[in-house]
């Protein structure tokens, strides 16, 4: 392969607790610590794996947003991708916009593979990797927790339903990962350091030709209801009791 492409996308890290806005137009984002996606980080890890087995012979990372994307595409550089791709957008895209997008990064760099994780932890939609496929024309694998590549040739090893499904796509292709794939790697100081020379290329969303379409509308966001006190029973007559009484049986 000669190039890997990697979609990262900046979200809120996965161990803050996510908060409401008061007039329930969103969630808080001032002052929260940001970070990449992990299943993203997952994608870019298996990308560097692939090259550092001579699998390939460079891995671009691109990213969505605005500025303060860079900080995360720094971060994808320094976990050793040799240069970042930043698409200029202030407001959030649908999937089907981001797909277009990637498809006109895709089509302008070649890759012979793309990364993405199976879905992003703050919309959960999951569809912009199998949208990309479709748009790109070419063969998709989603859900991987394990992919092998050999020649013009990806073996996945894919989460299903039923246990675990293997097939064979041609490249170039489109993978999603999942949580199973690999165990992204500590980034360590120097790697930071030198991330700041690495090439980080901005576009605009007129440069790549895609107009983005709102074809949705969130009216208001609500928080899960509190969960209830757990009740402890004293033996399984009692449980059956408690479910029945609660019309669960």
């Amino acid at each position: 392969m000669n190039r890997i492409l990697v979609g990262v996308k900046r979200v809120i890290d996965y161990n803050v607790r996510v908060r409401l806005k008061p007039d329930a137009t969103g969630v808080v984002t001032d002052g929260v610590k940001m970070s990449l996606n992990p299943f993203d980080e997952i994608a870019l890890e298996e990308a560097l794996r692939l090259r550092e087995k001579g699998l390939a012979s460079e891995v671009v990372a691109v990213s969505i947003g605005p500025a303060d994307v860079q900080t995360q595409l720094r971060t994808a550089l320094a976990m050793g991708a040799d240069r970042a791709i930043h698409v200029q957008a202030d407001e959030a895209l649908e999937p089907l916009d981001v797909a277009r997008v990637l498809l006109a990064v895709a089509q302008r760099e070649t890759p012979d593979l793309v990364l993405l994780g199976k879905q992003a932890i703050d919309a959960d939609n999951g569809q912009t990797g199998q949208m990309l496929a479709a748009l790109w024309q070419r063969p998709q694998a989603t859900f991987a927790s394990k992919i092998e590549v050999e020649g013009t040739v990806a073996r996945v090893v894919r989460e299903v339903d039923a246990g675990l499904e293997t097939i064979e796509v041609d490249l170039p292709a489109v993978v999603t990962t999942d949580l199973r794939l690999n165990e992204p790697r500590y980034v360590k100081l120097p790697d930071i350091m030198k991330a700041k020379k690495k090439p980080l290329a901005t576009q605009t969303l007129a440069e790549l030709g895609v107009a983005p379409k709102r074809r949705q509308t969130v009216s208001q966001y609500v928080a899960p209801p509190t969960r209830q006190k757990g009740v402890i029973v004293k033996d399984a007559a009692a449980l059956v009791d408690a479910l029945r009484n609660k019309g669960l049986i």
